[in-house]
């Protein structure tokens, strides 16, 4: 199993950028698909994007589509998540998640119920 730790999460005015860290022990980080998710206060996780164990397959929630890059780079065993144009609504705590390589669909790389290995997640905090 993969234990996650993320890093780069901070307070930030709206329109700035940060770019999140998350990175993997193991050496097996390359034989699973990654995922960002976010908790706001109050509310449940939510899906914010997720890359294929081989970076070929990318996915965003409507929310923050044109505005968040998701990469990896397996190497370095590490998952990037780079967020422009920031928002007060993108507050939240910020967990990335990993699951086993499987098929590489919509559906299935947008539902928290196939990822696991949960880091302790990184606060973002944005300013209006």
């Amino acid at each position: 199993q993969v234990q996650l730790v993320e890093s780069g999460g901070g307070l930030v005015q709206a329109g700035g950028s940060l770019r999140l860290s998350c990175a993997a022990s193991g050496r097996t980080f390359s034989t699973y698909d990654m995922g960002w998710f976010r908790q706001a206060p109050g509310k449940e996780r939510e899906f914010v994007a997720s890359i294929s164990w081989n970076g070929s397959n990318t996915y965003y929630a409507d929310s923050v589509k044109e505005r968040f890059t998701i990469s990896r780079d397996n190497a370095k065993n590490t998952v990037y998540l780079q967020m422009n144009s920031l928002k007060p609504e993108d507050t939240a705590v910020y967990y990335c998640g990993a699951r086993p390589r499987y098929i590489s669909t919509r559906a299935t790389m947008t539902s928290i119920s196939n990822f696991g290995s949960w880091g302790q997640g990184t606060q973002v905090t944005v300013s209006s």
